[in-house]
């Protein structure tokens, strides 16, 4: 019995090691590993934009990219969890910035990429009114709504908590759902030549798309111009430094954005974005190999 419990014994140690062993490899697999998860906030175009085109960017460099799409505070959660690796829509110093404090010492900002966007409350071109200080006064020539996005955006929260109360607009509905019915709103209104009220922001494709002006803001309700940051997990830039380095060298100015976003959302009506993004990144070729040269 007793040398029969020594050999179970030193058994035990060789397995022990063995799982040793294979958990360091297994650590050493995760660091080195080319499988990449990227987050992308719904209904927000310009992250959409910037997504699809840095997954071709690193598929064509040997990463394996997946896009998870989920709402603000899910992407925000998961990043600080490390089930999302990063996301490119966080705009600041402003509209995000409540999650970006709740999750702060969990997340990394590698860097903002355009620092011309901005939260807008915008109507269509021929309204009768330029100044958000005008709405409450004429909010029957809009049908007494607003129409807005999704329930948890940081657009929404301000709309609710500075725009509204700052304006007087508290006898209006302010309807929010989606962005995509948001836009449904904003065509069938264009469509019948009526007046429309809608949470929008800068950059996005819609400004194209649509006869539209942005109503002036002269209490700043809305905030000013904010930058739009890439953020990951917290160890990301360890696990990966090459693609960290290129996030945070990445520079997109507003124009290079528009094109992008006119080819995949006004143009074309799909949304397998692949060929469209490939299609346009030999358009700009040059740009796009200069986001990842040495």
């Amino acid at each position: 019995m007793k040398k029969h419990s020594t050999a179970i014994i030193a058994l035990g140690a060789v397995a022990a090691l063995a799982l040793a062993g294979c958990s360091a490899d297994a650590g050493e697999s995760n660091t080195d590993s080319k499988e990449i998860t990227l987050a992308v906030f719904n209904g927000w175009d310009e992250g959409i934009a910037a997504s699809e085109l840095w997954k071709a960017i690193l598929e064509e460099k040997g990463y394996d990219v997946e896009l998870e799409y989920a709402d603000v505070v899910p992407v925000f959660s998961g990043l600080s969890s490390g089930d999302y690796d990063f996301t490119m829509d966080v705009w600041l110093p402003g509209t995000h910035k409540e999650y970006v404090e709740q999750f702060g010492d969990d997340i990394s900002d590698l860097g903002s990429w355009n620092d011309n966007s901005k939260l807008t409350i915008a109507v269509n071109e021929d309204a009768p009114i330029d100044s958000l200080d005008e709405l409450a006064a004429n909010a029957d020539l809009f049908g007494d709504q607003i129409i807005g996005i999704e329930p948890g955006a940081g657009l929404t929260t301000i709309t609710t908590n500075e725009v509204i109360p700052t304006y007087g607009l508290d006898d209006m509905n302010y309807i929010t759902s989606s962005t995509a019915a948001m836009l449904v709103e904003l065509d069938a209104a264009t469509k019948a030549g009526e007046n429309v009220v809608v949470t929008l922001w800068e950059p996005h494709w819609a400004y194209g798309a649509f006869p539209l002006k942005n109503l002036e803001d002269p209490e700043g309700a809305l905030g000013g111009t904010e930058g739009l940051h890439t953020f990951s997990r917290a160890d990301f830039a360890d696990d990966q430094p090459e693609v960290a380095a290129w996030l945070g060298d990445f520079e997109m100015d507003l124009d290079t954005l528009y094109s992008l976003e006119q080819e995949m959302f006004v143009n074309n009506d799909t949304d397998d974005y692949d060929e469209i993004v490939a299609a346009w990144i030999a358009d700009n070729q040059e740009y796009v190999d200069g986001l990842t040269a040495p």
